[in-house]
């Protein structure tokens, strides 16, 4: 998908990764009250020695600041998840 490209080039500019996989999870979501199809439900799976080297909660508030933009605009929920 064109705009998880986007995605992986913004978060790659951004921080050092080694390894990173978007799973759109947009489909569990579909019967939710505030579900739109125009908005994604995404989980990162992120594998970076940056990240891994600050808390959870510092590494989390990077990614979020990263995609502060699509966050208010096309992503709904983000699952972030930072890999050993």
């Amino acid at each position: 998908k064109y705009y998880f490209d986007e995605i992986s080039k913004k978060l790659n500019k951004e921080i050092a990764i080694e390894d990173l996989r978007i799973v759109d999870n947009s489909h569990k979501h579909r019967k939710h009250k505030f579900f739109s199809p125009e908005k994604f439900h995404l989980q990162l799976k992120i594998k970076s020695l940056y990240l891994n080297s600050l808390s959870r909660v510092n590494a989390q508030k990077i990614v979020m600041k990263v995609l502060s933009e699509e966050l208010k605009t096309k992503i709904h929920a983000l699952e972030i998840n930072i890999e050993k």
